[in-house]
């Protein structure tokens, strides 16, 4: 088993531990580079009265997208700390009908170690990220978000 997996499954772990509803609405962790985080999570658990994806379920994925990304770079740097949604604005384009599958990442390898300083310096940070659903290849809904961790 890979390293990356290995994080995948923890994280997968903490997220049923600590945020119950993502395991009533079926999120998974999908995959994970130093740049991104992909969760996913099925129709079937989180469908409308329209049989399309409710709009919480996809805040749920997408802001569980970034707070996870967070979680993830923390641990990669021996961290730790509280991870907080401050604000955020979530754009419902279209639809989602299937499988739903959020990617966050960061912007660049400069807003990670502008984040890492700053939590190391003062114990607080504040980091704004942005996740992506996406249907056939084109934007369902897009979500930009400001995390705050503290000790």
């Amino acid at each position: 088993m890979t390293q990356e997996r290995d994080k995948e499954q923890a994280l997968q772990a903490v997220l049923y531990a600590e945020i119950p509803l993502t395991q009533s609405i079926g999120i998974e962790v999908i995959e994970h580079t130093d740049m991104s985080l992909t969760l996913s999570a099925p129709i079937e658990n989180n469908i409308n009265h329209k049989c399309t994806a409710f709009g919480g379920s996809l805040y749920s994925v997408a802001v569980l997208s970034g707070w996870g990304l967070i979680y993830l770079l923390l641990k990669q740097h021996q961290l730790t700390g509280h991870i907080v949604i401050q604000e955020s604005n979530t754009r419902f384009i279209k639809p989602v009908s299937s499988r739903i599958t959020a990617k966050c990442a960061f912007e660049s390898e400069q807003q990670i170690d502008g984040f890492l300083n700053m939590y190391k310096k003062r114990a607080k940070a504040r980091i704004k990220l942005q996740s992506r659903i996406m249907v056939d290849n084109e934007a369902a809904v897009l979500f930009s978000g400001s995390y705050v961790v503290h000790r």
